[in-house]
């Protein structure tokens, strides 16, 4: 690892030198077994047999005046057992305790009584070694995320893998602390070689990684502090149903049944979107003869043809951009489109160009609502247009799907479905307006198929699925949320958006 600068203030023994240099290095790079710290009078090397623990050796170079000098050698003639002691030009050199002693007490006594004898420097340039290096079992963190229900895995430096289960990240009681070592030959070992080359040139990738019989990982690779880290987010090899992620079966198979138009399923990150996403892909996939093209970065679930025939591409090894893949993909024989994600203007432009020739699009978005995406994907674009854009979304947008995964009673999480259907002239002319309230006042009405985020949570409290604190904490408007549990809830009425249209 490279020296770091740290400031240590007024230190009584090397001994705290060294603790304090360990503290900041296992926090970047993991536990080594050998610490160095240099000064400008004073260098110190630390050693021990395992990864933690007290050190066991010191070899202390001392570069001080001739009074400093006798005075030190003074303290180490009192500890000779403990402390060996030898001379180099103007250098104290001593070995703590002498090779071939095991007396480590002893030394470490020793290494405190001589530090009192000099002024130690406050500011020092650190570094540590002989970090762990056994490999990582992929296998073994695999199966853990699926024996623990996790939805991802971090590996980063001086910690066990830690698991976010149920949304909270906990920590394994059961594997040892990692290594910047491990985990770059880890990074080396799965990436594969274009992304290798450009986690060396770009200090960051992600990419898809396949545990056979297990399932599969979106991969994201990073530095932190020049050490790197390593994000597992676990996708089951079979594709969950409708059923079994327990959302709306019939709502979902009628968005399923869709043949053009654009459908956006949006959330924030963790949400779920990708699984939902990659349920209502494999249901067609499942009932239709169909082709299916799908843009993603990286790929994460893989689907293998049934009814339908599915063509996965992804983002720099198959195609280009997003932008590019879509427009060559009205080439390619078409009947849905799916893009990961639309994240520029020019990707959202292609999706709406493709959902207005006749195609069914479908992607994911970030967003916190069903009916803040309209001004979400506007915003994308300059200006002047928007008025084009949101035209262009009230004819070509069919269903806007949001989605929240909250904790369910009894383990586990279950989402709530916030869904936006383009079903009525309101809601249209709202989405022209990008008016997102009168998007939410058109969306609890009764003669649009829609529902907001309150409803949905309300049926799911009195269901017994979730608890009322949760229902209330994950509610767009707790004060709807509450007046529908007293049932004094009032929807408010179309007048409203005719009265703020004019």
């Amino acid at each position: 690892m490279d020296e770091v600068v740290l400031g240590m203030g007024t230190k009584e023994s090397i001994r705290d030198v060294i603790r304090i240099s360990e503290d900041v290095i296992k926090e970047t790079h993991g536990f080594p077994r050998r610490v160095s710290g240099t000064s400008k009078t004073v260098s110190a090397v630390a050693k021990r047999e395992g990864y933690e623990g007290e050190f066991e050796s010191y070899a202390i170079h001392l570069h001080l005046p001739e009074s400093a000098r006798d005075a030190i050698e003074k303290v180490a003639a009192a500890h000779s057992g403990a402390c060996a002691i030898s001379k180099e030009d103007d250098t104290l050199i001593l070995q703590c305790p002498p090779e071939g002693s095991t007396d480590f007490d002893a030394a470490r006594t020793a290494v405190d009584e001589i530090s009192r004898a000099f002024k130690i420097p406050e500011v020092w340039r650190v570094s540590g070694d002989q970090f762990r290096i056994d490999p990582i079992s992929v296998e073994l963190i695999f199966q853990a995320m699926v024996q623990y229900r996790a939805s991802d895995t971090h590996l980063c430096p001086g910690k066990p893998p830690i698991f976010r289960i149920d949304n909270q990240a906990r920590e394994s009681e059961l594997m040892d602390p990692l290594s910047a070592a491990q985990l770059l030959v880890l990074i080396e070992e799965l990436a594969p070689a274009p992304d290798w080359e450009q986690f060396k040139e770009f200090m960051q990738c992600s990419f898809s990684f396949h545990q056979v019989g297990i399932g599969y990982a979106r991969i994201s690779c990073f530095l932190k502090g020049g050490a790197p880290h390593v994000t597992f987010r676990f996708l089951p090899e079979k594709i969950p149903s409708f059923e079994e992620l327990k959302v709306p079966v019939e709502t979902m198979q009628t968005l399923a049944d869709l043949h053009r138009g654009l459908l956006l399923i949006t959330g924030m990150t963790g949400s779920g979107k990708t699984t939902t996403l990659a349920a209502l892909i494999d249901w067609i996939n499942e009932h239709k003869h169909l082709h299916i093209l799908c843009i993603e970065n990286p790929i994460e679930f893989v689907y293998t043809n049934k009814k339908a025939v599915v063509s996965q591409r992804r983002l720099g090894l198959d195609v280009v951009s997003f932008n590019e893949g879509v427009r060559g993909a009205l080439r390619h024989d078409p009947d849905v489109i799916v893009i990961g994600e639309m994240r520029d203007k020019d990707t959202i432009r292609s999706a709406i160009d493709a959902a207005a020739t006749g195609h069914l699009v479908i992607s994911t978005l970030h967003a916190n609502s069903a009916s803040e995406v309209v001004n979400r994907v506007v915003s994308f674009f300059d200006p002047i247009e928007r008025d084009l854009v949101k035209l262009q979304l009230r004819d070509s947008l069919r269903c806007v799907i949001n989605q929240r995964l909250l904790p369910k009673k009894g383990g586990g999480r279950i989402p709530a479905l916030e869904i936006l259907f383009n079903d009525m002239k309101p809601i249209a002319d709202a989405i022209i307006a990008g008016d997102t309230d009168n998007i939410r006042i058109g969306m609890q009405q009764t003669m649009s198929h829609s529902i907001i985020f309150e409803q949905y949570l309300y049926t799911m409290y009195k269901n017994g699925e979730i608890d009322l604190e949760h229902a209330r904490e994950f509610s767009t408007e707790e004060s709807v949320f509450d007046q529908l549990n007293m049932g004094t809830y009032s929807v408010p009425r179309l007048e409203s958006i005719k009265a703020a249209a004019e």
